[in-house]
């Protein structure tokens, strides 16, 4: 027999006892008036949302967390995969074309990839998180098929968008999934899955380099035919494939069920139990969750609001709960906390400009680096570029390890690593044979993988529990506009010099002092 539910007084202490943060066990069911007090649009979801966590974190990890663990990496590689691939193909695409403005093919990815993360993101509380889940990689996979036929510059540059409209789903609907099913005491495989970003980066470098390293014009070329050229449309092809393979074994070898809280906000109470048991089965265990558990909230909440809303209207407003006005005051609701998400959403700004300036012209700048030095830009240029690519491997396990250290922290793990990127991009600069050049780039993929790595965990705990999904939207979309500007400028930028890089070092070294002034260090602390 189930057992009861226990008490919201009981729950409340429990509460209190763990604390509240980012890496939080979310076991509680606070009381509809502490519900109420926080400004929630509807108490009834939140509190059957706690119920569902206790119940995920009674299951524990087992076997469909961890395969979930497995297939989400997909959409976590995808997310850094694209733009490296639109980055490969740059050279080649301009020396067919000769666009006059070929940075608008990165113009056009970041445009795409943050219509994605607004479609999907909203999207998923509307028609589901398995669907959405699914169809980001099949929406990459096909775009970026097709685009290996482009006959002209504006028909690449269209089909950049589009498959960056899958890619910028990637990780708002992975990471809602995958927290929605993961036990709280897991919660740090979040920031596991950042090595994937670092494998994508060498398994997109191993493929361009016999495709684009042989089979495309050099820059010295002044009759670059389709021909002569066909080696980034190989490489589209596979990289295509490859998001192919990732949709087929999502969509056909891995069931996915929808999420418990996806059911139960849509008045489906017992298929969001029945889903939990399922989980339970394929672990190897029970759930003591009934149908019963979940009415509770209900009878709970009665005295203090209106029934539980389950139509998709709800699930947009829900939704929409995370911008509304309220939030975003309360994140500027004292001096200290108003100047701590000014500095953090600069930051991102600053990031979202610098790296997407650098990235995109990396490959050229290898190229053109590589001539002058007498050293050809075919078989150094990959081999440095897999290089790089493998020093980010080792750059975000270091990273999970120096957040601990007493001595550094977030914060000095943070301004450190940011300040040295920006260091490293200077110094490339001053490169006067190829392996110099290597060298400041491998220094600089290693440190920027460690800023990454940390941003994403550091971000989150400085901000409210109540207002953490509206804090981490004003920062994204600042990191995402941004990332829309870098493209421009760079149009108007001599991409003959260094100034591309001079922009971008400038940015990180500016971030990583701001962040030595924000107020609040998170390290063994429960956020707020």
């Amino acid at each position: 027999m189930a057992d009861s539910p226990p008490s919201p007084q009981k729950l409340d202490s429990e509460h209190k006892h763990n604390g509240a943060g980012a890496h939080e066990i979310p076991l509680v069911l606070e009381a509809p008036a502490a519900v109420l007090e926080e400004g929630s649009l509807d108490p009834v979801y939140e509190a059957k949302a706690k119920v569902l966590n206790k119940a995920i974190q009674d299951i524990g990890m087992g076997k469909y967390q961890w395969q979930l663990f497995i297939v989400i990496g997909f959409g976590w590689a995808s997310d850094n995969l694209w733009p490296i691939v639109t980055s490969l193909i740059f050279t080649p695409v301009k020396n067919e074309f000769h666009p006059t403005r070929a940075p608008f093919l990165t113009l056009a990815q970041n445009i795409g990839l943050l219509v994605g993360a607004v479609f999907w993101g909203f999207g998923c509380d509307i028609f589901g998180r398995r669907w959405a889940f699914n169809l980001t990689i099949g929406v990459t996979a096909v775009f970026g098929l097709i685009a290996a036929g482009s006959p002209n510059f504006a028909a690449i540059a269209v089909f950049a968008a589009l498959w960056s409209v899958g890619v910028g789903g990637n990780l708002p609907v992975d990471s809602a999934i995958f927290l929605e099913f993961l036990p709280g005491s897991h919660q740090y495989l979040l920031t596991i899955l950042s090595i994937d970003w670092a494998l994508a980066q060498v398994f997109a470098t191993l493929i361009a380099w016999p495709l684009l390293g042989n089979l495309t014009c050099q820059e010295t070329e002044k009759n670059c035919t389709k021909s002569k050229n066909m080696g980034w449309r190989y490489f589209m092809l596979a990289m295509g494939g490859v998001a192919m393979l990732m949709f087929f074994l999502r969509f056909v070898c891995f069931t996915i069920y929808e999420s418990p809280k996806f059911l139960m906000g849509k008045g489906k109470d017992a298929e969001a139990v029945k889903v939990v048991h399922e989980v339970a089965r394929r672990n190897g265990k029970t759930s003591t969750l009934t149908l019963e558990d979940l009415q509770l909230c209900d009878q709970l909440a009665a005295p203090f609001s209106v029934p539980q809303q389950s139509h998709a209207t709800a699930a947009i407003k829900r939704n929409l709960q995370k911008i509304d006005n309220k939030h975003v005051k309360a994140l500027f609701a004292t001096k200290k906390l108003a100047f701590s998400t000014s500095l953090i959403t600069l930051i991102w700004a600053f990031i979202g400009l610098g790296f997407p300036l650098y990235n995109a012209f990396l490959p050229f700048i290898q190229a053109t680096r590589g001539a002058d030095f007498g050293d050809g830009s075919t078989y150094l240029t990959y081999r440095n570029s897999l290089i790089i690519a493998v020093l980010g491997i080792p750059g975000c396990l270091l990273g999970g390890f120096l957040v601990e250290y007493p001595r550094l922290g977030r914060k000095g793990t943070l301004s450190l690593s940011t300040v040295l990127t920006g260091v490293f991009l200077f110094c490339s600069t001053t490169a006067l044979n190829s392996n110099a050049l290597l060298g400041w780039n491998c220094a600089y993929n290693f440190m920027s993988n460690i800023m990454y790595a940390v941003l994403y965990s550091y971000t989150p705990e400085i901000f409210p529990t109540k207002d953490r999904g509206t804090g981490n939207a004003i920062t994204a979309s600042a990191n995402r506009i941004f990332g829309i500007m870098a493209p421009i400028i760079a149009m108007f930028a001599n991409l003959q010099t260094s100034a591309p890089v001079y922009v971008s070092g400038a940015l990180f070294i500016a971030a990583g002092v701001l962040v030595l002034i924000l107020p609040f260090e998170s390290r063994g602390k429960a956020s707020m």
